[in-house]
Parts: structure tokens; C-alpha cells; sequence
């Protein structure tokens, strides 16, 4: 029974690592996705119940959902404060995988995900609501290929940087 229950916990570890995906690979592993295939993104540092909630309501839009996490470079870049991002970029995607909504994640190491919009063409964008669709220039480029691009209403109250600042006050 013990070695059975060890071969089931490989096989999940496996899958987990399945779903992150590298840059190299992205295009044929994106192409094996079920449409429509929606597309998030951000840093997901210390994952809480308003990412959980924001990304199963982001999956629910489409069949597949791809979330593009900041590299740890492009994080430090956004100004989150010091020692950020708390966890490193392998960390967060293994836990971005991890969850049942997410059916593969990235990295990109710009200030925006922009290239990587452009090259995958996902069929909507999400933000969180925090975001004014209309001034992302990854907007025009979605609707410019007949995607859509909105934000879903942002979850109150959960903060990964008001979560830091509370974890470093004690």
C-alpha cells in the first residue's frame, strides 16, 4: 500500500511540473490547450484567498487558463518593496501550478507581458480590477485581434503587500 501511495505522489508532483512551461516551449504547449484560452498575469508572491478567487473566476471564463508570472527581476523592477519578491520566480510557479484553475504557467522578464500577449494570442486578457482596462496598451493589442480584455472585480481586503507589511511589523 505504501508504494502505491508514493507512485500516486510522484505522478501529482509530475503533473505540477508539467503545467510550467518555459518560454522555448510555449507556443506548442499553448497550441495543446482548449479554446478559449484566457491569459493573466503578475508577480503572485505570497498567494492568498483574493489570487485564488480572482484566478478561478478568470478560469471560468474560457477552457484554459495561462498565467504569466513576473520574473523575479521584472518584480523587483514593479517596486514592491524591499526583499521582494518573497519567493522566487520557480516557488510561485510551482505553486501557481498547483492550483486547479491554472492550466499552465510562464514567466515573462519584461515590464509588461506584452510580447508574450502578442506572441501566444490569447482569446481574453484579465485583470484585476485595480487596472483600467482602456490604459494597458496589452488591451489594444488583444481587441486589435478580436480578443477581449476586461477586469473582474477586485477582492477587498487581501493584499500581498499589506500581508508583508503585517508578517515584518509582528
Amino acid at each position: 500500500m505504501h508504494k502505491q501511495s508514493t507512485i500516486s505522489a510522484f505522478t501529482g508532483i509530475t503533473a505540477l511540473t508539467d503545467k510550467i512551461c518555459a518560454s522555448a516551449r510555449l507556443r506548442d504547449s499553448v497550441a495543446r490547450l482548449p479554446r478559449p484560452l484566457v491569459f493573466t498575469n503578475g508577480v503572485f508572491d505570497v498567494l492568498h484567498r483574493g489570487h485564488v478567487l480572482y484566478l478561478a473566476q478568470a478560469r471560468a471564463l474560457g477552457a484554459s487558463l495561462l498565467v504569466a508570472l513576473n520574473t523575479d527581476a521584472s518584480a523587483r523592477r514593479l517596486g514592491k518593496g524591499p526583499g521582494r519578491p518573497l519567493n522566487n520566480e520557480a516557488d510561485r510557479a510551482f505553486v501557481m501550478a498547483a492550483l486547479v484553475s491554472t492550466s499552465l504557467v510562464t514567466w515573462f522578464d519584461e515590464d509588461t507581458p506584452l510580447e508574450l500577449i502578442t506572441h501566444i494570442k490569447p482569446d481574453i486578457l484579465v485583470k484585476g480590477g485595480d487596472y483600467d482596462m482602456r490604459k494597458l496598451a496589452e488591451t489594444q493589442v488583444v481587441q486589435a485581434y478580436g480578443g477581449r480584455a476586461l477586469a473582474l472585480p477586485f477582492v477587498d481586503g487581501y493584499s500581498t503587500s499589506a500581508l508583508v507589511r503585517k508578517i515584518r511589523q509582528g
